[in-house]
């Protein structure tokens, strides 16, 4: 259930399509080619006639029209069934999951080397089981669960054991294995293997089986090895696998291999140094929490420790110093962070660079840290929020992209030493752009009824007038630290329907989206939902107090967790919300996955009230639609809820949204449902298409009676 960023150059694609005479086109991405002198692409390629070549010290282009090309662009080698090849570091080898074993190729000589020989539908050597695709790797692994050493000698890997994981079927009316998504995964990738069924009709479509742990379900069991490419030497990791446990991102630092480990409440962190030579570990660092604790994302090795963000001490994040042997953890920062992220540490000068919302709850600065005085400094201005940041090889220079809601992207090249002699080296926007020429957002905050700030921002119509009332668009989220709003540039057409047809937008986020750091988190657990929803309705009886708003045409939607929000709103608070498109969401928490779930709410077992109170599904008696004989069979609902789901979906299943139609319908209500053949956890291509297009067709039906 995570949240994909939109990156800069997405956004950037779109001056294409835009007048050169308002927007610029500007380099879309950045890297250092030495100890002060940087590459600027424009199209990605580093090899392009207006690339460029910037002498950090003189502030000058040097060189135009420059070659920095990666040294491959595509694999030299792709062996036939080969899943995620991986180049080792020294480029000379490819690593590559097959039939559930690592292998490895040598690029030179094209040689294959067998590494693991246990593969199986059950046994998965370097290929993630998908509770840890989805919740700990994230979809940008694409399974990998292997990572070379530094000095590509060595594999290590993760062993998962699903013999224990329950099977979750997904029907497909489709026998052909076709990716209907647009996720760029196959469809048996995603969905598990077609399993084939005796006496199937051959246009009866096909099964695909999913080892899926629901809530209470045995999860995989995990080994961590260690393949050596000179002697085939397999070595295991001093784990237990037979334990309730999880195991994190992991690290390698020299010939250590560093291991995070939670058990299955995931309130305990543990981390190990783990040597690949013979699996023996070391504890290094020890971490306790009232409620869950978070995976340790990002870790900057220096000579006796390494630097880290953790949130378990002020509420909010900080950095901390741990020692290699676990004898020193010492905190480096204070104050109010969080989204923080370590880009840079130079241990000699004591200086270490982070990027964190810090003077703002919604818009991450750029900031130095000096780890011997504890003094920090930021380095970008406030009210901007700053991207794609990149640290030069000397330390002493960053190039950066800064934004606003109102102010496009800016290219920065900043002097860490001498921050007043920091410039500009490319606007996006042109002289002739002016912010009030479009509905652009602006920022808004409430307070919750019991004092906690909510952040939000809200498009208005084109030629709005404060004397007329209008309709509203509310998208949400909700889901533990997720958050929607964002002080950054989104392009001046993201919210053209809205705008142009006289549609207020609001974008909004609740206590547990991370903007009151631990505070607001530490509420909502063993209890998802519940207060995320008071918190939305506060903001929607906020919209029905403002003059020129129609304090009977709110509308809300979301997807995913955002989903079960909208269908939520809709059901128990149609006084306030009136309309609601839900998206693929979970209607009861106990059909979702063991490790997001569990997180928040603890396991069923343990906390049955909290399942029931949450269980969406039960809500349905509360929606007020019915059927009824009125003969004005064309009068508008005031209250209506549209479901959508696809039915691939291997992530939140489809069996959510049958069950809450099947509730629905129990209860003789009426409401509106589209399903996607296959479609997955977000639709793409023509399915995205179509669902646009039919979202669109609902909010003008039901926001504008048109």
């Amino acid at each position: 259930m995570k949240k994909v960023i939109l990156v800069l150059a997405a956004i950037l694609a779109v001056s294409q399509l835009l007048s050169a005479q308002v927007f610029n086109d500007i380099p879309m991405d950045w890297k250092w080619v030495g100890q002060h002198s940087a590459a600027l692409t424009y199209d990605g390629s580093y090899t392009g006639k207006k690339d460029y070549l910037l002498d950090a010290k003189s502030r000058k282009i040097v060189k135009t029209g420059i070659s920095y090309p990666r040294k491959y662009t595509d694999f030299p080698l792709r062996p036939e069934g080969a899943v995620n090849l991986t180049f080792s570091p020294d480029s000379t080898k490819l690593a590559f999951t097959r039939a559930n074993n690592l292998w490895v190729a040598d690029i030179a000589t094209g040689a294959e080397t067998q590494l693991t020989f246990d593969g199986s539908e059950t046994i998965l050597n370097g290929y993630a089981s998908w509770v840890y695709y989805e919740e700990i790797f994230g979809r940008a692994s694409r399974y990998r669960a292997f990572w070379w050493s530094p000095d590509s000698k060595v594999l290590a890997f993760y062993r998962f054991d699903n013999e224990r994981v329950p099977v979750f079927p997904i029907y497909s009316p489709f026998a052909e294995n076709y990716d209907r998504s647009g996720m760029r995964l196959s469809y048996s990738q995603n969905a598990g293997a077609a399993v084939a069924l005796p006496d199937l009709s051959p246009d009866g479509g096909s099964v695909r089986m999913t080892r899926y742990p629901l809530c209470g379900d045995p999860n995989p069991e995990v080994r961590i090895g260690f393949a050596h490419l000179d002697d085939g030497k397999l070595v295991w990791a001093d784990f237990d696998e037979h334990e309730d446990q999880y195991f994190g991102h992991v690290f390698w630092n020299g010939r250590k291999f560093f291991v995070q480990r939670e058990p299955r409440l995931q309130n305990t962190l543990d981390l190990y140094a783990v040597s690949p030579d013979d699996g023996s570990k070391e504890h290094i660092y020890h971490e306790h929490y009232k409620t869950w604790l978070d995976w340790i994302e990002g870790i900057k090795f220096g000579s006796e420790g390494f630097y880290t963000v953790r949130s378990f001490e002020t509420l909010w994040q900080q950095i901390y110093y741990i020692s290699y042997d676990g004898k020193t953890v010492r905190r480096l920062t204070d104050g109010e962070n969080w989204r923080m992220s370590i880009i840079d540490v130079d241990e000699a000068s004591g200086r270490l660079i982070f990027t964190a919302e810090r003077s703002s709850r919604t818009a991450q600065g750029l900031y130095l840290l000096d780890t011997r005085k504890g003094q920090i400094s930021a380095l970008s201005p406030d009210g901007y929020d700053v991207d794609g940041v990149r640290v030069s090889p000397d330390h002493h220079y960053v190039i950066y992209s800064q934004s606003s809601y109102s102010d496009p992207y800016e290219i920065w090249l900043c002097d860490v030493l001498k921050p007043q002699k920091s410039c500009k080296l490319e606007d996006f926007a042109s002289p002739s752009f002016h912010a009030g020429d479009y509905s652009l957002p602006k920022a808004v905050e409430i307070q919750a009824r019991d004092g906690l700030k909510l952040y939000g921002y809200m498009v208005l119509p084109r030629d709005f007038d404060p004397s007329k009332k209008y309709p509203v668009h509310v998208d949400l989220y909700g889901g533990p630290d997720t958050p929607q709003v964002r002080n950054r540039w989104y392009g001046v057409s993201r919210y053209d329907f809205y705008s142009e047809n006289g549609i207020i937008e609001l974008v909004a986020d609740c206590r547990a989206s991370g903007h009151n750091g631990r505070e607001g988190m530490d509420q909502i657990y063993r209890q998802l939902d519940v207060l995320e929803i008071r918190d939305f309705v506060d903001w929607g009886l906020w919209l029905q107090s403002l003059p020129y708003v129609r304090a009977d045409k709110i509308g809300v939607e979301g997807f995913s967790f955002g989903g079960t929000m909208a269908a939520l709103l809709v059901m128990d608070h149609s006084d306030v919300f009136h309309y609601g498109i839900a998206g693929g969401g979970v209607y009861d928490w106990a059909l979702y996955d063991t490790h997001y779930t569990e997180r928040f709410m603890d396991t069923p077992q343990a906390n049955a009230g909290g399942y029931a109170l949450t269980r969406v599904i039960d809500h349905a008696k509360n929606y007020p639609v019915e059927y009824s004989d009125s003969s004005d069979a064309a009068a508008l609902e005031p209250v209506m809820l549209k479901l959508t789901h696809g039915t691939g979906d291997d992530n939140v299943h489809f069996q959510n949204t049958l069950r809450l139609a099947d509730a629905l319908q129990k209860n003789g209500k009426k409401f509106e449902l589209m399903i996607y053949p296959d479609g997955m956890h977000g639709y793409r291509g023509y399915q995205g298409a179509h669902f646009n297009s039919a979202n669109e067709d609902f909010w003008r039906r039901h926001l504008l009676a048109r």
